[in-house]
């Protein structure tokens, strides 16, 4: 088959961008012939194993030629960027649809794809409902988040809705919120697990001390409590701050891995709760997280709204306990096995929860976490399904 991936995000930086990448990757090894369409506004780029990716470039750092004169818009902060499609001008919605339709339609005629698998019930995805291909869109929670807070792109939405053969939802919540705000998906939204990449995500034995070096931290810890993700209100670490305030007693460091629009907001919390322990280490390569997965203690995923949650899967590969709000696809997959749901707000349940695993009152077995991760989650045991979803709406 020949399938046209797309995803409005770029490939760093967002979750839909690593699924994008996770699936593409796959695919490949499949056997099946794969192209990427991507925002972008850096000219760095994942390694994508020889796959042809078709950026569409948009203004940040790098200067490129025919690049959109606005940076790459978003439902909530990038750490690269802080344009979000509420605040768009009219004709700035008229040249990112404009420019992606031009490329779309260079891809159809050169790549001819069998079926297109695009990213968020929105723009982009509403015109590619245009070209009578099949097609299938993944709503990635955020894509209903954007909807929430400005229900003007209902056009958009139901037209993509409308013109899809399936709608893949990444949870059993996300499913539900999709089909709360559009019934109209109810015969074509099937949930399908997400998934991490192994090759980049697996346990491994570190020094710890020396990591900490590597990210500049020279003092000595007993214990590490980890997030990582976008620096947003979204995810709520200022709930995992004042957690910290609670469990913080100058052996346990608690990392701040990831950028966003709240980085200044969140130094002035550690300020004003008078936490010592506290390093925002900003965003990092996914090798880098990798090795943070590894010698941290526990996992924190405080989140507010979360469609899947990725990064707790990712941690679980490298057999790290995780303790999450009852959000979105973690509750699918975080129990007491390999780790402990909070309630959203609740940074007096998520402190205890921290503690417990911190102080050795939970112990968890790191291999039987990863091989719990690798069986389920690894995007090798979820791509076949896939595969044959773009088999039954080409064949239909």
């Amino acid at each position: 088959m020949k399938i046209l991936v797309i995803n409005h995000s770029p490939l760093i930086g967002s979750g839909s961008g690593i699924y994008t990448m996770n699936i593409a990757k796959s695919l490949k090894k499949a056997g099946q012939d794969v192209r990427v369409i991507t925002a972008a506004n850096s000219l760095e780029f994942p390694d994508m194993e020889g796959i042809k990716v078709h950026p569409i470039f948009f203004k940040y750092k790098d200067n490129v030629k025919g690049q959109i004169e606005f940076n790459v818009p978003c439902f909530d902060q990038y750490p690269t960027s802080d344009v979000v499609f509420y605040n768009m001008s009219k004709d700035q919605l008229k040249t990112y649809e404009e420019e992606f339709r031009k490329v779309l339609e260079e891809e159809i005629k050169n790549f001819k794809p069998d079926v297109i698998h695009t990213q968020h019930i929105w723009i982009w995805s509403s015109i590619v409902t245009e070209y009578n291909i099949p097609t299938i869109i993944t709503s990635h929670g955020s894509d209903m988040m954007g909807y929430d807070m400005d229900n003007s792109f209902y056009p958009y939405c139901i037209k993509a809705i409308n013109g899809c053969d399936k709608i893949v939802t990444i949870s059993k919540k996300n499913n539900e919120v999709v089909l709360e705000r559009f019934p109209e998906a109810k015969n074509k939204s099937i949930t399908l697990k997400n998934g991490y990449d192994p090759k980049v995500f697996y346990l491994c034995d570190l020094d710890k001390q020396k990591v900490l070096k590597q990210f500049g931290i020279n003092k000595e810890y007993d214990k590490i409590v980890l997030f990582a993700g976008r620096l947003t209100e979204n995810k709520g670490i200022d709930v995992l701050l004042k957690a910290a305030k609670r469990y913080e007693n100058g052996k346990i460091l608690t990392i701040i891995a990831g950028g966003g629009g709240l980085l200044e907001e969140l130094k002035k919390q550690v300020q004003e709760l008078e936490l010592k322990d506290v390093v925002f280490v900003g965003d990092q390569t996914q090798e880098n997280l990798n090795y943070l997965y590894n010698i941290a203690d526990v996992l924190a995923v405080p989140s507010r709204v979360e469609g899947f949650g990725l990064v707790a899967i990712e941690a679980l590969a490298c057999g790290t306990p995780v303790v999450a709000t009852n959000q979105g696809g973690m509750t699918d997959f975080i129990n007491d096995k390999v780790g402990a749901l909070v309630d959203v707000e609740d940074d007096v349940m998520l402190e205890a929860e921290i503690k417990k695993i911190l102080n050795g009152e939970r112990t968890f077995n790191r291999l039987e976490l990863a091989n719990y991760a690798k069986n389920n989650y690894s995007q090798e045991a979820v791509i076949e399904s896939l595969i044959e979803l773009y088999k039954k709406v080409i064949n239909k």
